[in-house]
């Protein structure tokens, strides 16, 4: 039987029952606020592409942590800046590199704010790859040593979680990295401590942004080696599938606007939490048009994180998560 026995529109009739049968609901403690910490005094700069996002000093860190704690956010994404960069990105694995120094920093200004480290090697190599560089003896072609890298990043990891990180956050791209950080994170005694696998990351076009906030910009060639073609959906699964063997916590999809099959195909096929990024060309798109006057922005903001919990994300990584504890605080 079908109309008028059947009217859909009965549950959507006032407020109350719309919020009765809702099935997907955005919380404070769905989304994470990246922040990005760099080196010198007194400084808070506001990154040009990414309009209300800026660059921190370890001195003005503090503003940054009251706002995000007394918005009630349960979690921040680390991203250092440093202030020398060299062939195997040294600072990314020293004890006192600009990542380990933030986190120490803000376990004394808030110890139960849960810190994301991410890991990569990108924002400390010169050549703003995600490893160190190899040339073939014959044809001189320079690709990323996967490897090589992967040592690297198993330092990088065991310093961060010395330094205060409870989340190791990989967004390398490399084959076996959960294996190697994994083993690595364990032999030191941080086999408690959960891997956030960027599992399904794609050479976008969506992270332009990013690269100016992080200085990350290859110097030369791309990504497209090691990160995903974006026209490939059953890769993902063999990419996420691997991660959970070696020993994944969570499955990151990043992007996430463009890639929501995706993150649908890794909630039905895992069990693992689902963790959808929420990039910076993501975000910039939607602060350009606000402040044009072309979109009403809380209203665009709330429906695509509400799509991405319908897709299937447990957690949201994004740079309107300030914004978006403010949007629920008014609400409530």
């Amino acid at each position: 039987m079908s109309f008028p026995i059947i009217r859909n529109r009965r549950l959507r009739g006032n407020a109350a029952i719309r919020n009765l049968v809702r099935e997907n609901q955005v919380t404070v403690n769905d989304v994470v606020q990246p922040i990005f910490v760099t080196h010198g005094t007194n400084i808070k700069e506001e990154i040009a592409s990414m309009p209300g996002v800026f660059h921190f000093s370890l001195d003005r860190l503090q503003e940054e942590i009251a706002e995000i704690t007394e918005l009630g956010l349960q979690a921040i994404l680390l991203f250092g800046i440093p202030d020398h960069k060299d062939p195997t990105g040294t600072s990314a694995f020293m004890d006192n590199g600009i990542v380990q120094q933030a986190a120490r920093r803000i376990k004394e200004l808030n110890p139960n704010l849960l810190i994301i480290a991410d890991t990569c090697l990108c924002q400390f190599t010169d050549t703003g790859h995600c490893g160190v560089i190899h040339h073939h003896p014959i044809t001189g072609h320079a690709d990323v040593a996967n490897d090589a890298s992967l040592e690297l990043l198993v330092r990088t990891a065991v310093s961060q979680a010395k330094a205060g990180a409870d989340i190791i956050a990989p967004s390398n791209m490399m084959d076996g990295y959960v294996h190697a950080i994994r083993h690595g994170l364990d032999e030191a005694g941080f086999e408690n401590t959960p891997i956030m696998a960027y599992s399904v990351k794609y050479a976008s076009a969506y992270y332009g942004p990013f690269r100016d906030a992080a200085d990350s910009t290859p110097q030369f060639g791309d990504r497209k080696t090691y990160q995903m073609d974006p026209a490939n959906g059953r890769e993902a699964l063999r990419e996420a599938e691997s991660d959970v063997a070696e020993g994944a916590d969570f499955l990151m999809v990043k992007p996430a606007l463009a890639y929501m099959d995706i993150i649908r195909v890794l909630k039905d096929n895992f069990d693992l939490p689902v963790v959808a990024y929420n990039v910076s060309a993501e975000y910039a798109m939607v602060k350009a048009a606000a402040k044009q006057g072309w979109i009403n922005e809380e209203a665009i903001v709330m429906e695509t994180m509400t799509s991405f919990k319908r897709a299937g994300a447990d957690i949201i990584l994004t740079y309107f998560a300030k914004d978006i504890a403010r949007y629920l605080r008014n609400k409530n």
